[in-house]
């Protein structure tokens, strides 16, 4: 089974996180939930309410980290997830974090970012000249590091696959599946 990288932290967003962890089982990957440190991890629930001009934000359920940021071997994997909540913002500086987003974008294979997920390649520095997806109120985060914001519900650009928010999940995760698809087929047939 090919093995998919999903990037959590405490306030990671629940439904960001868990969609794309059961569709990579569906699909017949294994999802490999990653964290700062191996343990559980608080995710939370955002939703705009009626009458509010900004999110709000309630405890979802927790996750298990399988691996901590530090011992991730980023060839072992054939895909990375960057969910959103506010857990990107305070995960991004980490080092091993950085390494390791760095090496799917080098290695050009199958990426996803959903909501504030772009702070993290944006500050390791791989969204220079890429058009993503990405909530309104990370625009900012997303230009200022040479990215181009585009307001869809899937936006893909080569083995870069990105959404707005949770919302938008049954738009790209099913395109960034088939990028991954045709990524193990590859390597399960080299001469393909």
């Amino acid at each position: 089974m090919h093995k998919v990288l999903i990037i959590v932290g405490d306030a990671t967003e629940t439904v960001d996180t868990l969609y794309p962890y059961y569709r990579l089982i569906e699909a017949g990957f294994e999802p490999v939930v990653a964290g700062p440190e191996k343990r559980r991890y608080q995710m939370v629930l955002h939703e705009i309410r009626p009458g509010w001009t900004i999110t709000r934000e309630w405890e979802g359920y927790t996750i298990d980290a399988d691996i901590a940021f530090a011992d991730i071997r980023p060839e072992d994997y054939l895909g990375i997830f960057f969910s959103g909540g506010r857990a990107p913002e305070y995960i991004r500086y980490d080092e091993d974090l950085v390494r390791v987003t760095r090496h799917f974008f080098a290695a050009n294979k199958p990426v996803a970012c959903v909501c504030h997920g772009v702070e993290i390649p944006a500050y390791a520095g791989c969204v220079r000249g890429r058009r993503m997806a990405t909530v309104a109120k990370c625009r900012f985060d997303l230009e200022v590091c040479g990215g181009t914001f585009v307001n869809e519900a899937c936006v893909i650009d080569g083995n870069l696959v990105s959404g707005r928010t949770y919302h938008d999940h049954g738009h790209f995760i099913g395109p960034w599946i088939r990028q991954l698809e045709t990524a193990r087929d590859t390597h399960r047939h080299p001469d393909a």
